[in-house]
């Protein structure tokens, strides 16, 4: 395989940008304030609703999507969102967001869980549980059929869906994981052999911020690393969404290697030539939109 030439013309144009593992502290506030700027001023469809919440004590935001029926309960996901558990909020992940609701006809609550490294693991863990049990417990007034609520999470995000999954086994109907973030050690081969778009110093330094520093024993907990988890059979229904040319490859296919060796079942797309942070980017990867498409088919399957 070989790079697609829009990943080719967004590898540059975000290689711009200072590395990530060359931020301070003072360099996080300003690469999240950016981050945010961005992410108000990206174009957005209309959804039927927005509506923020307080989610069991975490900030969240429902959107309810175009088109539907203000009477009828809707299927729901709880969207958490991708940026190494440092970078991303509501704003920044509005309009993916708001996609995601369009494209699958389900409620999405969006989770603004804590981020390191102000708040290290497993704050981002406990905040997505706490917002998955609100939903639960409260979606039913705000027109959701709780009985089928499903978790996406995009990098990160897939990381802290797969612990959410775990931590509550048997609740949710179903989990998309769109290019995990798994390994703390960022040891797959796949970090050398591509170049798509998250390189091994910057993965590294994600993951130094997202622990205690000098608390090497944590980054062996499976909740924190769950390709060292012995309950990956115990996921729902699992779609696993993988680019290509992404340097985080090897972990999404082990990760269904193991899953399945375990007992789940898991599905494997693979966009051939996309980087690390395609989905999110539809106005500059065709596959995007693909991606999403393929999601939501995939969830309505019985």
């Amino acid at each position: 395989m070989s790079l697609h030439p829009q990943s080719v013309a967004a590898l540059a144009l975000w290689g711009e940008a200072p590395p990530v593992h060359t931020l301070d502290a003072e360099g996080i506030r300003a690469r999240r304030a950016t981050a945010r700027e961005e992410g108000l001023a990206e174009p957005k469809e209309d959804v039927a609703q927005t509506t923020d919440v307080d989610a069991g004590g975490v900030p969240a935001r429902l959107l309810r999507p175009h088109g539907a029926d203000p009477e009828e309960h809707l299927p729901a996901l709880v969207y958490l969102h991708g940026g190494g558990f440092v970078l991303g909020d509501l704003e920044t992940h509005d309009a993916p967001s708001r996609r995601l609701a369009n494209r699958t006809g389900r409620v999405v609550l969006v989770v603004d869980y804590r981020r390191p490294p102000e708040h290290v693991f497993p704050a981002a863990l406990v905040d997505s549980v706490a917002a998955l049990d609100w939903m639960v417990a409260h979606g039913t007034d705000h027109g959701v059929d709780v009985r089928r609520v499903g978790v996406v999470g995009d990098s990160a995000g897939a990381n802290l869906a797969i612990g959410t999954a775990l931590r509550r086994p048997g609740v949710l109907e179903a989990a998309v994981l769109v290019y995990p973030f798994l390994d703390p050690e960022a040891s797959s081969a796949s970090y050398a052999s591509t170049t798509g778009g998250l390189d091994r110093e910057d993965g590294l330094w994600f993951w130094r911020q997202y622990v205690e520093p000098g608390d090497d024993r944590v980054l062996r907990d499976p909740e924190l690393a769950p390709l060292r988890s012995t309950r990956l059979g115990e996921l729902p229904r699992s779609l696993v969404q993988i680019a290509g040319e992404d340097t985080l490859v090897d972990e999404g296919r082990a990760l269904v290697e193991r899953a399945r060796d375990l007992g789940a079942d898991v599905t494997e797309l693979t966009y051939d030539g996309m980087v690390h942070g395609f989905w999110r980017h539809p106005a500059v990867f065709d596959a995007a939109e693909q991606a999403l498409a393929d999601a939501a088919d995939w969830l309505d399957r019985p």
